[in-house]
């Protein structure tokens, strides 16, 4: 009904394309069709160059798919009807309709980025699945967040092993490609280092904590504990932009908790580090990473550091040079000292804010 010559009831068939495939055949047609709807393209019947003389195909509108056609639209979506006749009786028909177009679903935010696992049985082994993998991604619209958990969840891991990091296709294919070429670099020992006051800035992790519960779990349990002695959240603080950030007390209790919480995180990525190394605040909280100190002691201690740090009398200044102390010495006047000598070219002098004011035109005169 409704269709006239120019406009026929195509008809084709499965069987041209795999064969008899017998309990089988109704869903391979269904995925023809499904297919054929969604590239609209009506594919043609193979090996058959006229329709079977046994069949009046004068009687109706009906025409049999010799050649591939294109599938427009039209007002209405497309339909395709799939019929099924078994020899042993097992008969099925099913009409199929065309899904309305979706809206793609909001993405949730993932991480900047994405670790990818490959392995083999030898180093040979190792880099052949490398350059395998790249070959397979690279041009591919594959979601990086899927192949990864595949990689990680699905696939045997064998004894030599590779990961591989990027925050893109072209950051990991590149990776992997580094794999094929030259292998595992090697046994290499692991570090952390958490730093000290001066790299705090509103909103810091805050994405981290929309993003990853364990980090979330971990920040809030670093917060239950300085709130208390701060005299105020210190989420609030550090989420909501607070220009109290910035004074001591806050500054290193904020830094504490974003690196605790960061240690946790990392750590349920499986990193287990073979050093910890601080700096300043950050020296609290390696060793609360190390497990010298419990999350109670660490943040009493944190807490009482800051409040003493920021009473100690105002005025003072620091500034972090990149000189080798020989040359800063003969520089120092009244009122600013050597603090800190950080390494062959790295010093930090500290005393009155006018004299380190100086000292650091000085400094920045010379390049």
């Amino acid at each position: 009904q409704e269709h006239s010559a120019d406009r026929p009831l195509w008809l084709g068939s499965l069987k041209s394309n795999i064969g008899h495939t017998q309990a089988a055949a109704g869903v391979a047609a269904v995925i023809k069709m499904v297919m054929a709807m969604r590239h609209g393209v009506l594919p043609r019947t193979l090996h058959v160059d006229e329709p079977s003389s046994h069949v009046d195909w004068s009687a109706g509108a009906v025409e049999l798919l010799t050649e591939q056609r294109p599938w427009p639209e039209v007002e209405r979506p497309r339909r395709a009807a799939v019929s099924s006749f078994g020899i042993s009786g097992t008969n099925s028909h099913v009409i199929l309709e065309q899904e309305p177009e979706q809206a793609p679903a909001a993405q949730d935010a993932g991480p900047a980025l994405v670790p990818w696992v490959v392995s083999g049985r030898s180093a040979e082994a190792l880099r052949a699945q490398a350059g395998k993998l790249a070959a397979f991604v690279r041009g591919s619209d594959a979601s990086l967040l899927d192949i990864g958990y595949s990689l990680a969840s699905s696939r045997t891991v064998f004894e030599h092993r590779a990961v591989v990091v990027g925050a893109d296709q072209e950051e990991l294919v590149t990776a992997l490609e580094g794999v094929r070429a030259a292998g595992s670099a090697g046994p290499a020992r692991t570090a952390l280092l958490f730093t000290g006051q001066g790299c705090q800035r509103a909103g810091m992790g805050r994405e981290l904590y929309e993003t990853y519960p364990v980090f979330a779990e971990a920040f809030d349990a670093a917060c239950a504990h300085l709130d208390v002695p701060l005299g105020r959240s210190l989420k609030d603080v550090v989420f909501g932009g607070d220009p109290v950030l910035d004074q001591t007390r806050f500054t290193q209790a904020a830094l504490f908790a974003l690196e605790s919480a960061l240690f946790t995180l990392v750590s349920s990525f499986g990193v287990r580090p073979d050093a910890l190394i601080g700096h300043s605040i950050g020296e609290v909280t390696a060793a609360y990473a190390a497990g010298v100190f419990s999350l109670e002691d660490a943040c009493a201690l944190v807490a009482v550091r800051g409040r003493l740090m920021q009473a100690a009398r105002a005025g003072g200044a620091m500034l972090a040079i990149a000189a080798p102390e020989t040359d800063v010495l003969p520089e120092l006047g009244d009122g600013v000292s050597l603090a800190a000598v950080n390494g062959p070219a790295a010093v930090v002098v500290s005393g009155d804010a006018d004299a380190v004011e100086a000292l650091e035109e000085l400094f920045r005169s010379r390049g």
